[in-house]
């Protein structure tokens, strides 16, 4: 079938909205009509290339819609179910058994690898040319996508689905940083580096779980704002203060039992273990260009027993954690629709660079009527 999609056809290039061709799904596939679909750092360091998905490429990883046809092995959801589209994953290897499917042994071909990791085609072209496709095993920059049983997570009609695509990815990575990670005790104290939709959906989770300091680094005064409105107790502007570490250390009385690093940075992931009390813990959630190293004290880790730990999508499983964070959403508990601003798919490009010059927190894309 003939769709809409925005193609990345070079390096750092814009997306373009153009007619592709969108084949029909396989067995185990959904064809989804897509609703809405969160823009994300990680659709920019791909157009970037700081990740190889092959180009071109139609990206997108968080997007919502309604199913209109599935394959013959589909027996999860049929047509005219509303569904959310998360990562995919093998649901084979031992971290899928253990119900830990961001540790997929195949994660990134089943992601970042731009064709259907069974067969090694992909379900997007433009005339004879392959595109890359099921980015995140949907690509959903477009106004369909072919997504797998796997990564589709049917939804109630109480809560708009325009809404619903960051989920997917962004809100759950940050949210499930604080919850399914770190599990942070009652009374505890956390620093979260970066207030994008990540950063401030782990400020979130960490007042939904009883942290009674919770600091927000950003360098955006929009950004800290909104943070204190979403339970930040305190804030660190980096610009504002002589040395980062010690601001943060001092609003948390000697340092913060656990911290949420969300910028990608190197530096920023120094200085966010270095704040650390004894015994504090890092999780470490940004994602810079593969091969990028951070350095840290050997001893300084020993001496304070302090850890440090990668996460991948806020170590979540998709079918259970976001219908547990749309229940949140419900109750007032979780309000991330806080972090929205809504554009026309047309206007991809501007909602790009919005995000990228941090003026809208998560963009969301109008792809089509609920």
């Amino acid at each position: 079938m003939e769709i809409k999609a925005a193609v990345v056809n070079e390096e750092g290039g814009p997306f373009t909205i153009e007619s592709v061709e969108l084949s029909e799904p396989q067995a185990n596939e959904v064809l989804v009509r897509v609703v809405g679909a969160g823009v994300c750092h990680t659709d920019m360091i791909v157009r970037d290339q700081l990740y190889p998905t092959p180009l071109p490429a139609v990206l997108g990883h968080e997007g919502s819609g309604v199913v209109e046809a599935v394959g013959d092995a589909v027996t999860e959801v049929e047509p005219g179910d509303r569904v959310v589209l998360s990562f995919d994953y093998d649901d084979e290897c031992s971290s899928c058994h253990a119900g830990h499917p961001a540790y997929c042994e195949d994660f990134f071909a089943h992601n970042f690898g731009g064709r259907r990791p069974e067969d090694g085609s992909s379900p997007l072209s433009r005339g004879d040319e392959a595109l890359s496709g099921r980015f995140f095993g949907q690509s959903s920059f477009a106004t369909h996508a072919i997504a797998t049983e796997r990564n589709v997570v049917a939804v109630d009609d109480d809560v708009p689905l325009e809404l619903l695509g960051p989920l997917g990815c962004g809100v759950q990575t940050g949210a499930g940083a604080v919850i399914n990670t770190l599990d942070p005790r009652a009374g505890s104290s956390i620093a979260v580096f970066g207030a994008g939709s990540v950063g401030l959906s782990a400020v979130m989770a960490a007042n939904l779980t009883g942290c009674t300091d919770i600091v927000s680094i950003d360098i955006k005064g929009n950004r800290l704002e909104k943070a204190e409105e979403l339970g930040a107790t305190a804030t660190v502007n980096p610009e504002s203060v002589d040395d980062v570490v010690e601001a943060v250390r001092e609003v948390t009385g000697g340092g913060p039992d656990y911290a949420v690093e969300t910028t990608g940075v190197a530096d920023v992931a120094e200085q966010a273990v270095d704040t650390l009390t004894q015994r504090g813990t890092l999780a470490v959630v940004g994602a810079p260009a593969l091969g990028t190293r951070a350095g840290y004290d050997v001893n300084d880790l020993i001496l304070n027993g302090r850890s440090i730990t990668g996460v991948v999508e806020g170590d979540s499983n998709p079918k259970e954690f976001i219908p547990d964070l749309i229940e949140l959403y419900r109750q007032g508990k979780f309000p991330f629709d806080e972090l929205v601003t809504y554009y026309d798919f047309e206007e991809i490009e501007q909602a790009v660079e919005d995000s990228e010059e941090g003026s809208s927190i998560k963009p969301v894309l109008r792809v089509s009527e609920p």
